[in-house]
């Protein structure tokens, strides 16, 4: 070891030089060190001196910590000069270390990926945050009701789970502040309160304005639900549908009046253009919230005359897929006019869900994996389909074109080429109606209802589709034409490229052009499979292993947390299932 020699004292093993030595810079691992001078630095309270060793009690302690860093902090800990670069290095490492945070293309990486799951629908971030700050807030400073403090009026309907009046405020029983509207929930009830809540604090313009929803107790018979909201309107879809004047009668509401148009295809177009529109806003808001209606039809579509657009009611099916409330796997709650073909919003393989942060932690990685919400965009797709053609409008034409679907195995274009020929004239008018602007209405109907849940587009994919994009009547840009091909480009449906290929096989040995010839089938017969599989498909398989992996380990832990459930304390404002 090299030392640095001295005329007075030593330090483990290390002596230095006096201020009167002739050699003010020592060398310590072949390179040269300047030490303070020793006396300078260094204050003597007492000296002892014995036969084995010399002991220095210094006066400072600040002073030796500084000497000691010099000595082997200064200088990079020691290590041998094979292992580091001496002269940068050791001056690099006397700096002092910076407090800012380094950037790392890994780290980017991560943290980017981080946020994008946290805020990935349904939304975890904003799940947490609605659940333990807002759903709490809104629990304290609510109003306080009860039923003697209104006054009910006209029952407005009644469906399957209760009754809805028009009432008022006992107080204020004429004015506007008063002018409400009360359900009586059968079914349900507390979870109708939740999601009427939730929608509130996340996307108020897709549902009817909720104020307050309350358990009214009595003595002599068990607790009613009872839920409010400011009176909107009236008119449902289903009411305005039902009018032979339909859409006209909804132009003036909608869009205003003094439309310089005739009656006719282009002038309904737009309306119900207008109308469609209007509905997947909606649908958007509520997905993107993490809620599936579960039951959209024109029953539960009102109109606000305040806001003057189509609004979503009636949430008693609903399931918020964020903290899985009113979610059972196997069971479903629809109306079969407008249900989906699968009947469940998520596989019957889905676990239950476990308990809310859990829920909410785990809901992106369900949502992907099911797409829950292209239920809701089948049944918005049949009432597009409804609103274009009149004669499906009624419940038996509607029942019956849902056996006829379900015959050409839930595709439209092979109903339509099983129906057109021999159609009537409403029929017809509303296949020239959808084929209006090159066809984009047909295209957006069919991309809604398919029967594959994956297969369908998503609201907000809708609402992003060329048939919303023209302004009044005139013609497709450029622009929007380029989006519409690569909107066909990104949905086409490969089934007719088979079908065409089946088709020239067919027509083999045949004196029809572009039929194989029986050398060209013999020479397809001995094409012989790869050995090795293709990237595409060893990504593929690789893909639904994975998944089936997560479903598996999903399921196995949110089972054993079913089994360690307890009541915690945010279970006093979330509701669980009756």
């Amino acid at each position: 070891m090299a030392t640095v020699s001295t005329s007075g004292v030593g330090l483990g093993g290390v002596k230095f030089h006096s201020p009167k030595s002739p050699k003010p810079f020592s060398s310590f691992l072949g390179k040269k060190l300047k030490l303070r001078p020793f006396t300078e630095s260094v204050q003597f309270r007492k000296l002892y001196t014995s036969r084995s060793q010399k002991f220095a009690v210094f006066a400072s302690a600040g002073d030796f910590v500084g000497f000691v860093h010099d000595v082997f902090l200064g200088v990079g800990v020691g290590l041998p000069c094979t292992v580091m670069e001496c002269g940068d290095i050791i001056y690099r490492s006397t700096l002092p270390r910076s407090n800012g945070i380094t950037l790392t293309v890994p780290g980017v990486i991560l943290a980017l990926g981080t946020l994008s799951y946290l805020w990935a629908t349904p939304g975890v971030a904003p799940g947490f945050f609605d659940m333990f700050v807002l759903a709490f807030v809104e629990r304290v400073f609510r109003p306080t009701f009860k039923k003697d403090d209104f006054v009910l009026g006209k029952k407005l309907g009644e469906g399957s789970f209760g009754a809805v009046y028009r009432a008022s405020l006992a107080k204020k029983p004429n004015s506007k502040d008063g002018d409400l509207v009360l359900k009586k929930a059968t079914e349900y009830g507390a979870v109708e309160i939740w999601m009427n809540e939730r929608v509130r604090r996340a996307c108020a313009s897709s549902c009817a304005d909720f104020i307050y929803g309350f358990l009214e107790s009595s003595a002599k018979k068990s607790g009613e639900y009872w839920l409010i909201w400011r009176f909107e309107g009236e008119a449902t879809l289903a009411d305005l549908m039902q009018s032979k004047e339909f859409p006209y009668n909804v132009e003036a509401l909608i869009l205003g009046k003094g439309r310089d148009l005739p009656k006719g295809l282009e002038r309904e177009n737009r309306i119900i253009q207008t109308i469609m529109r209007q509905l997947l806003f909606a649908l958007d808001g509520l997905h993107s919230t993490g809620i599936v209606h579960r039951d959209i039809k024109p029953q539960n579509i009102i109109f606000s005359e305040g806001s003057q657009t189509f609004k979503i009611i009636d949430l008693g099916a609903a399931a918020d897929l964020r903290v899985g409330i009113n979610y059972i796997p196997n069971e479903f709650l629809l109306d079969p006019r407008y249900a989906a073909p699968e009947q469940y919003i998520m596989s019957t393989q889905t676990p239950s869900a476990p308990s809310a942060p859990v829920a909410t932690a785990l809901s992106p990685v369900l949502w992907q994996l099911n797409l829950p919400d292209r239920f809701d965009i089948y049944s918005a797709g049949l009432m597009f389909l409804q609103m274009a053609f009149p004669g499906l409008r009624s419940d038996s034409s509607l029942i019956q074109f849902n056996r006829q679907l379900k015959r050409c195995d839930y595709d439209l274009v092979a109903w339509r080429n099983t129906v057109e020929p021999r159609a009537s004239a409403d029929l017809r008018r509303g296949f020239e109606l959808l084929d209006l602007d090159g066809g984009i209405g047909w295209e957006l109907l069919t991309s809604m209802v398919r029967y594959k849940a994956r297969q369908r587009i998503s609201a907000k994919g809708a609402l992003a589709h060329p048939y919303f994009d023209r302004e009044g009547l005139l013609a497709l840009s450029f622009m929007q034409n380029l989006r519409l091909q690569l909107f066909r480009a990104t949905q086409q449906d490969y089934s007719e490229a088979a079908k065409w290929i089946i088709q020239l096989m067919a027509k083999s040995g045949t004196e029809q052009d572009g039929g194989f010839t029986e050398a060209q089938l013999q020479e397809l017969r001995n094409i012989e499979p790869k050995k090795k599989s293709s990237a595409q498909r060893n990504a593929l398989a690789s893909a639904l292993k994975l998944q089936r992996k997560i479903i598996r380990t999903i399921n196995e832990s949110v089972d054993e947390l079913n089994r360690r459930r307890k009541s915690l304390w945010w279970s006093r404002w979330i509701p669980r299932e009756e």
